[in-house]
């Protein structure tokens, strides 16, 4: 009787025991095509037009007393030829373990930083590779890329933009300390360890960031201090990441109108200080199943770049939702590419710029979007 009784309690007990711990499996399928119109025309499938196409596994068990672990494992696709994203990384959009607790968050492994999240939750066409997207702000400082980061993290193959860190946007090997919320104020600190044997201060990011939400405002400020001892020679010794990044990013919602911006001011600490600031101001109102939305962006290089001339974009966009899940998505943008120093600059739009859609004479590009959206 007394084991009939002890296994009756454990099976009684095991569902709640179950029950504190949960995995979720979950993913976005964005498919657009794209038609440019520059110097040449072109006509695009792409994916992720309006946010990264992933799949992504999250986890979280509960501890007892406050106490949880978490995980979160995610991989970018792209929908139109079934690679990944990323570089091919499995799962190169995160991958981190997490103990949350009643003083705060502990986090390590490849992580968002404050880049990533200011560039995408404050901007109406987010950091993708569409619209006025505030992908467009960068090349500063010899091609560094504050957004669109690196997708290679294991070398080093440009003169700047720290791949061993993984990216201003994703940073792999950190470790991240978030507090409490403390009315509506929450606070961050990230550190990213190169691991370079011997160069443990030559490469490396910091992120430092504060973040109030309340009362309809959601306003985030950051720094993000960037090294990294790549593709420096004896003939350029100052070719090295030497990267200071501040943004500075608020969005507002008053019934169903949001306005929302940002400001980020890239400094090149190294001797050739080639700096650059990226401006972002838009709004969208919501009614029903639509949304109506508008986006002006700015990418501008510091005078000494003589390879790099300023970007504007303005674009529109509308969006019906089907479903919780499911939308359709459309969007035109121009962008206006100003002429650089050497004349030589052929533009930028929120992606790649596809060969000859631009020259150094004829360098405005045209953009229309229409894609569709389901997540699960």
């Amino acid at each position: 009787m007394k084991y009939t009784l002890g296994a009756i309690a454990l099976a009684l007990t095991a569902p709640a025991a179950f029950a504190q711990s949960s995995v979720t499996i979950y993913g976005v399928v964005d498919l657009d095509g794209q038609y440019l119109s520059g110097h040449s025309k072109q006509v695009l499938v792409t994916s992720g037009g309006q946010s990264g196409s992933r799949i992504g596994f999250k986890g979280s068990e509960d501890l007892g007393s406050g106490y949880f672990a978490d995980f979160v494992l995610e991989g970018g696709l792209n929908v139109d030829t079934g690679g990944s994203g990323q570089g091919g990384s499995l799962f190169g959009r995160q991958a981190f373990g997490a103990l949350r607790t009643p003083f705060g968050t502990a986090s390590a492994g490849r992580q968002y930083s404050s880049v990533y999240y200011q560039t995408g939750d404050f901007s109406e066409f987010a950091n993708t590779s569409t619209g006025a997207t505030t992908a467009i702000i960068g090349g500063f400082a010899g091609g560094y890329e504050p957004v669109r980061g690196s997708a290679n993290a294991a070398t080093t193959s440009t003169a700047t933009g720290s791949e061993l860190n993984g990216s201003p946007a994703r940073v792999n090997n950190s470790f991240r300390y978030t507090t409490p919320s403390f009315e509506g104020f929450k606070g961050s600190f990230l550190y990213g360890a190169g691991e370079v044997t011997g160069g443990t201060n030559n490469t490396r990011l910091f992120d430092y960031s504060l973040r109030y939400t309340g009362h309809g405002l959601d306003a985030y400020v950051s720094y993000v201090d960037d090294k990294a001892a790549n593709g420096a020679t004896a003939a350029t010794p100052n070719s090295k990441t030497n990267i200071g990044i501040t943004t500075i990013s608020a969005s507002y919602v008053i019934a169903s109108f949001k306005v929302e911006g940002g400001f980020m001011n890239v400094n090149d600490k190294r001797p050739a200080d080639l700096d650059g600031k990226g401006y972002w101001i838009g709004g969208d109102y919501k009614f029903g199943q639509h949304v109506i939305r508008a986006q002006w962006v700015e990418s501008k290089p510091n005078a000494k770049i003589t390879s790099l001339g300023k970007t504007d974009a303005l674009g529109v966009g509308y969006e019906y939702d089907f479903s919780k899940r499911t939308n359709l998505y459309t969007s035109f943008t121009h962008f206006k590419n100003d002429a650089s120093a050497n004349g030589a600059f052929v533009g930028r739009v929120g992606g790649s710029i596809p060969v000859g859609l631009t020259t150094a004479t004829d360098r405005n590009v045209d953009e229309f979007v229409l894609g569709v959206r389901h997540t699960f």
